[in-house]
C-alpha cells in the first residue's frame, strides 16, 4: 500500500513541476535546399526559447561532409546544413542541424535556410519542427506551478501529520464537501443541514434493510466499516446523482492509475481516482467506489465510500448499499504491519457529507434516516481503526 501511494504522489508532482517547461508553440515547416530562406511567421521576443528539430530522407540537416563552396552564409557549417536567422541587426547565421536550442536574447524573426551558396551540395527537402516557448507565457506557468503544487503539498503534509499524531478533525471541518477545494484551495467543508422526511419507511423496504448485514469485510472475513447510507434509484439515476454532486469514480486497476495519475497531471489535470481496496458485501466485492478530495492531498486524505447492489428491490427499483468513511491519513495495518489509511473515527460526518452532497445535487426526491436492530455503534474497522456512531443509516431516493 505504501508503495502504490508513494508512486501515485510522485506521479502528481513530478509533472506539474515540469508542466511549465513543456507548454508552448508547436510548428512544422518543409524546408528545400533549393531555397535560400523560408520564413515561419514566427516573431520572437527577449526571453523565448526555440527548440528546432530536423530530419531528411534525401539530405542530411547536418549538412555533407568534405563538400566546399565558397561565399557559404555559415563559413563554420558544412554546405547544405540547416541553418537559421533571427533577422536581428548585425546577427550572423546559426547553425541548427539535426537539433538545437535558441535562447532569444532580443526581438527578432525566425527564418530557416540552407547553408548553400549556388547549387546545392544535395536536392531535397527538410522537415523542421519548432517548439516555442514564450518567455511571458513560461515565466507564468512557472510561478503558477510552483505556487500550485507548494499548496498542495503543504495541504497533503498538513493532512498527513494529523492523521498520524491524532489530531485530525473530523469530516466536518475537512476537505470541501461541494469537491470545489481542488480548485480553489479551501479546505472548509460547507456541509448543509439534511432536509430529512418525517414519513416513516415502508415496513417492506424496513424488513429488507433489517436482514442485511450490518458491516463488510474483507477477503479474510475480518469484519470492516458499518453500512451506513442507502440509495434506492436506477444506475442511471445514481450516477447521474454522483456526477452532479462531484463524486469520482474510482480506479479499479493500481498500475493503470499510477500511469492515469502521471498523464492527468502532464496535461494539468488533477488526479481524482485513487484506487480503493476491495471490500466485500453479500458475498462480493463492491460494484463501486467513489471518492471526493483535493488534488495530491488524496494520497492522504479523501472522502469515500463503496457501494454494492443489494439483493433485493424496492417497488420495482434497484436498491445499493454503502459503507462510507473518511480518511485523514496513515496508520499501521494491524493485520501485517503495513501501511494503511486512517479513518476519522466519527463516521456520522460521512454519512452527513455524503447525504449533503448529493443533496445539493439537486437530484433527491427524499431522505430519512432508519435505525435497524442490532446497531453499529462502537467497532473497529479491519485494519484496526476504531470509529463511533450513532447506528443509523442514511435512506436515499432519487429521482
Amino acid at each position: 500500500m505504501n508503495r502504490c501511494l508513494l508512486i501515485l504522489l510522485i506521479g502528481l508532482l513530478l509533472p506539474s513541476l515540469v508542466t511549465a517547461q513543456s507548454a508552448g508553440q508547436d510548428s512544422t515547416f518543409t524546408v528545400s535546399t533549393s531555397q535560400a530562406w523560408t520564413d515561419t511567421g514566427l516573431d520572437l521576443k527577449t526571453g523565448d526559447v526555440l527548440q528546432i528539430s530536423a530530419t531528411g530522407t534525401t539530405c542530411n540537416p547536418q549538412g555533407v561532409s568534405g563538400s566546399s563552396q565558397a561565399n557559404l552564409p555559415l563559413s563554420s557549417a558544412p554546405a547544405g546544413a540547416l541553418i537559421a536567422r533571427l533577422h536581428s541587426q548585425g546577427a550572423e547565421p546559426i547553425l541548427i542541424g539535426t537539433s538545437h536550442e535558441l535562447h532569444i536574447d532580443e526581438p527578432g524573426h525566425l527564418s530557416l535556410g540552407v547553408n548553400v551558396s549556388g547549387t546545392p551540395p544535395c536536392q531535397g527537402d527538410f522537415s523542421v519542427k519548432v517548439h516555442l516557448v514564450s518567455a511571458q507565457a513560461g515565466s507564468q506557468n512557472a510561478a503558477y506551478s510552483a505556487q500550485d503544487v507548494k499548496q498542495k503539498l503543504a495541504s497533503a503534509a498538513q493532512i498527513w501529520l494529523a492523521g498520524q499524531f491524532g489530531n485530525a478533525t473530523s469530516s466536518s471541518s475537512a476537505t470541501n464537501t461541494t469537491g470545489n477545494s481542488a480548485t480553489s484551495g479551501n479546505t472548509t467543508s460547507t456541509t448543509e443541514a439534511l432536509k430529512i422526511s418525517n414519513t416513516p419507511l415502508d415496513a417492506t423496504l424496513r424488513k429488507d434493510i433489517d436482514g442485511m448485514p450490518r458491516r463488510v469485510n474483507d477477503e479474510f472475513n475480518n469484519q470492516g466499516d458499518m453500512v451506513n447510507f442507502v440509495l434506492v434509484g436506477s444506475q442511471q439515476q445514481v450516477q447521474a446523482a454522483l456526477d452532479a454532486a462531484n463524486w469520482h469514480l474510482a480506479d479499479t486497476d493500481t498500475k493503470e492509475a499510477a500511469l492515469k495519475a502521471v498523464l492527468d497531471t502532464y496535461q494539468k489535470k488533477d488526479y481524482l481516482a485513487m484506487p480503493m481496496s476491495k471490500l466485500m458485501l453479500f458475498g462480493r466485492y463492491q460494484d463501486y467506489g467513489y471518492e471526493m478530495a483535493e488534488p495530491i492531498a488524496m494520497v492522504a486524505s479523501r472522502h469515500h465510500f463503496r457501494i454494492w447492489k443489494a439483493p433485493f428491490t424496492y417497488n420495482g427499483q434497484t436498491v445499493w448499499v454503502g459503507a462510507g468513511t473518511h480518511d485523514i491519513g496513515f496508520e499501521k495495518d494491524q493485520r501485517n504491519g503495513k501501511v494503511t489509511h486512517k479513518i476519522d473515527p466519527a463516521v456520522d460526518c460521512e454519512r452527513e457529507n455524503i447525504g449533503s452532497s448529493l443533496q445539493k445535487s439537486g437530484k433527491v426526491k427524499s431522505m430519512t434516516y432508519y435505525l435497524p436492530p442490532n446497531p453499529v455503534q462502537d467497532a473497529r474497522n479491519a485494519t484496526g481503526g476504531g470509529y463511533r456512531s450513532d447506528g443509523r443509516l442514511l435512506v436515499v431516493f432519487l429521482q
